[in-house]
Order: C-alpha cells, then structure tokens, then sequence
C-alpha cells in the first residue's frame, strides 16, 4: 500500500483559562480513523506545490522537513494551511501576499501563511491500516488566525463537533494512539511558557518511523 504525505496542524490558544487546542471528530463512516477525534489535516495534493506562501516556513522547521526525499517542504506547509481552511474554516495567512485560489483565502484576499507553523512531530501509518501516510504535525498559536477563531462557518462536513478543547482535558476523548503522543509532546513543549510568549521550537522532532519490517522511534535534529 502507498504511504502518501500528509500534514496536519495543531492550533494551539493560550488565555488566562489555560492552554486549548481545536480539535473535531471524524465520521462514523470514515476510512481511517472513524469517529476519533483529530486535529485538522490530511494528504498533501500535487498542487500544493504551485501554492505561493506569503511567509516561508522558519528555517530550522525547512531543514527538518527537507531531510527526507520527497515532497517539498513548502507542499507540507501549504497542505497544512489548506487543510485547516478546509476542515474548520480558519485561515492562516496574510493580506499583502501573491494571490490564492484556494476559496477562502481569495475570498478573504489572503495569501497562506507558513511563518506561524512549527514543525511539532512526524509519523509513519503502520502497515495494517487501510491507508497509510507519512504525517508531519505542526503547531501554530491561534493568534496567528484571522478573524473570529471560533467562527467554524466555512468548514466542509469532514470534522464534527469541532471545539477548543482545553490540553489537560484532551486525552480524555477517543483518539488514535499518535494523536495521545502528540499531544503530550505539545504539552512538554508549551510547559511553563507564559501566555505571551511565541511558540518554541523543539530541541528535536520525534519520528515514528513505520516503513521497515520493524517500527523505528528516532529524532530529526
């Protein structure tokens, strides 16, 4: 079975009620994952490529991400953006950039924004699943979003019951076992950093490798 690329994005809101991140379900009657909770995402598309970003992604996120053959880091990004604009309605992006096709992003005269995205983790789908994706998780603050960021009025059907959920009370949904990792690697990351303070970015990006006979866990430095 193919293993295709794929990006996904935590968006991360930091207020005097504490740290939350959006998260929605996904359908019953879904191939992968049905009726978990997820974070916004999905496979990079082949015209992800042509997008024209306003920003480019921090280097040090570029350099992790191109350590690997394949897609472009700049795709990964752009899949990101796309995706979150797509499963939620939020758009990450910035009004002074190339013009963008996608639909809410030309209608609101943005241009995607990768500057905000901090490579967070990556894993490989084992085999055994109906599909399979080599994953790149981002995290971005929910600052970065423009407009109303719980105007979830734009948002296609693939996500439901789309909230923040606050970040100590998320692993109490049904989620994928990578989503519960992730997440606690988001918390290690934000543990201790005030509320108005940028996101950092890891020491290391924890890899779950999945492509051998036998499961890998490695850091991308």
């Amino acid at each position: 079975m193919p293993i295709r690329d794929a990006a996904t994005v935590l968006v991360l809101r930091r207020d005097d009620r504490g740290p939350s991140v959006l998260m929605g379900m996904r359908g019953a009657a879904a191939a992968f994952m049905p009726s978990k909770f997820v974070f916004p995402g999905g496979a990079v598309d082949s015209a992800d490529a042509q997008v024209a970003l306003a920003r480019p992604l921090a280097p040090v996120c570029r350099q992790r991400l191109q350590q690997e053959d394949g897609v472009s880091p700049e795709a990964i990004a752009a899949a990101a953006l796309r995706e979150l604009a797509e499963e939620t309605g939020l758009l990450i992006g910035q009004p002074d950039g190339p013009p963008c096709r996608w639909p809410g992003h030309a209608a609101a005269g943005l241009a995607p924004d990768a500057a905000p995205l901090v490579y967070l983790f990556r894993a490989i789908t084992p085999p055994g699943r109906p599909r399979r994706f080599d994953a790149h998780f981002f995290v971005a603050d929910a600052a970065a979003i423009a407009g109303d960021p719980d105007d979830f009025s734009a948002a296609c059907d693939e996500l439901s019951h789309l909230h923040w959920v606050p970040l100590a009370q998320a692993r109490q949904l049904d989620l994928p076992f990578i989503t519960e990792v992730v997440l606690a690697e988001l918390a290690e990351l934000i543990d201790g950093l005030p509320a108005d303070r940028p996101l950092p970015r890891p020491d290391t990006v924890p890899f779950f490798d999945n492509r051998g006979p036998a499961p890998v866990f490695r850091q991308i430095a």
